[in-house]
């Protein structure tokens, strides 16, 4: 008596938000059991390994990209360069130098970017210094694909690491036929930055979300020629939050007249800023600001605790400030000055907008609330194919 192939497919959306989907036709008729899922706290750089592993932030070691690292740091060199002008060691040229040294002297993996000036690099590292689609990918656990290879199950992983969009769903559709794999894991990075441009765009979404059902569509058609009780799972990493409002911390925090390295460190990103101090005034000071911020908030320890994003060691931020939903960092260390997008993500994980999805052709093995109980469904289909 032959095998029956099974065939699992497990699709991650990068920022396939609920309140986008929610009343929508997108693939109903296949995905039939469909529900919010809760994001964590922050960047992709922290959910998509809490997918992969379903650990928090907190378990796994992975939240921010920078974090905190004066000793461990790769760039502890560059401090002898200090003495240098602004113009020289900030310049683009430097930073592009910087990158390129990162991915491929230092280890800093291929997707490094030299996001805070230069001067201030040899106090921080990296956390994402492999590719966390491979084995091994994650730092402080081991993820689905880790099991997948103990296991010695056939699998296949498609990612932005390789291929463009339409190349993952293509490549997959035609792997399908010709590898024996059991296992496929599909990661689509490009709606994350189509949304970020046009969310608030319900035409252009509409044919957004038509051309990946199209092509989802046919790569489940193919995989249920080949096994008829295939799983077919989508699901997606958080949402995105339309913007409408925009404020200048940083310019509030440099006008206290206080200095980096010397005094305090600080990175900015999207949504939040993160802080280290060196001497008290400079924390008293730099607090109290923080805290007469009309449009956000510190966060508690108990919080981050709660929230599963909590370091004692202070590796992420003494001081953790996060806006309110709907408001942006009009500047910050991860994207340029004239980056004005109509939506943004890494806001408190009860903004509404922040729900990720779970589509599925199943009824999920397990109860699903959180991202991380995806992990839990892959981890059942895992122990189908072994068993």
């Amino acid at each position: 008596m032959s095998h029956t192939r099974r065939i699992s497919l497990f699709v991650l959306i990068d920022a396939l938000g609920w309140n986008f989907l929610e009343g929508r036709e997108f693939l109903s008729d296949v995905l039939p059991y469909r529900k919010p899922l809760r994001t964590v706290l922050g960047y992709s750089s922290g959910a998509i390994p809490t997918i992969l592993t379903g650990l928090s932030p907190a378990q796994s070691g992975h939240w921010n990209l920078l974090y905190y690292d004066p000793e461990g740091s790769p760039f502890r060199w560059l401090r002898h360069f200090r003495f240098l002008p602004e113009f020289v060691l900030d310049h683009r040229v430097t930073r592009k130098l910087l990158k390129e040294l990162g991915r491929r002297v230092l280890g800093l993996g291929p997707m490094f970017e030299c996001c805070v000036s230069p001067r201030l690099l040899p106090w921080f590292n990296w956390v994402e210094k492999r590719n966390i689609y491979d084995r091994r990918g994650i730092s402080g656990a081991d993820s689905i694909f880790d099991q997948l290879a103990q296991m010695g199950i056939p699998y296949r992983v498609y990612s932005h690491h390789a291929w463009a969009d339409r190349q993952v769903i293509e490549q997959a559709r035609q792997d399908l036929n010709a590898a024996q794999a059991n296992f496929f894991f599909l990661y689509l990075r490009e709606l994350d930055s189509f949304l970020h441009d046009y969310c608030q765009d319900a035409s252009g979404l509409e044919q957004r979300l038509a051309w990946y059902s199209a092509g989802l569509r046919e790569v489940f058609e193919v995989t249920r020629g080949l096994d008829p009780e295939a799983s077919f799972t989508v699901f997606s990493d958080h949402g995105m939050t339309p913007v409408y409002h925009h404020y200048d911390l940083m310019k509030d925090v440099e006008a206290l007249g206080f200095s980096m390295p010397d005094d305090y460190l600080a990175v900015y990103d999207s949504t939040m800023a993160r802080f280290w101090f060196f001497s008290d005034r400079a924390r008293r000071e730099i607090v109290e600001l923080l805290k007469a911020v009309p449009c956000g908030r510190i966060l508690p320890d108990e919080e981050l605790k709660q929230l599963g994003v909590f370091f004692p060691d202070g590796r992420y931020g003494e001081a953790i400030l996060l806006l309110d939903a709907g408001w942006l960092l009009s500047r910050s260390d991860f994207n340029g000055p004239r980056w004005m997008p109509a939506g943004m993500h890494g806001y408190h994980p009860d903004d509404s907008y922040s729900d990720a999805v779970f589509l599925s052709n199943r009824e999920p093995p397990v109860a699903v609330h959180t991202i991380a109980d995806v992990y839990q469904c892959m981890c059942h289909a895992v122990a189908e194919e072994g068993g």
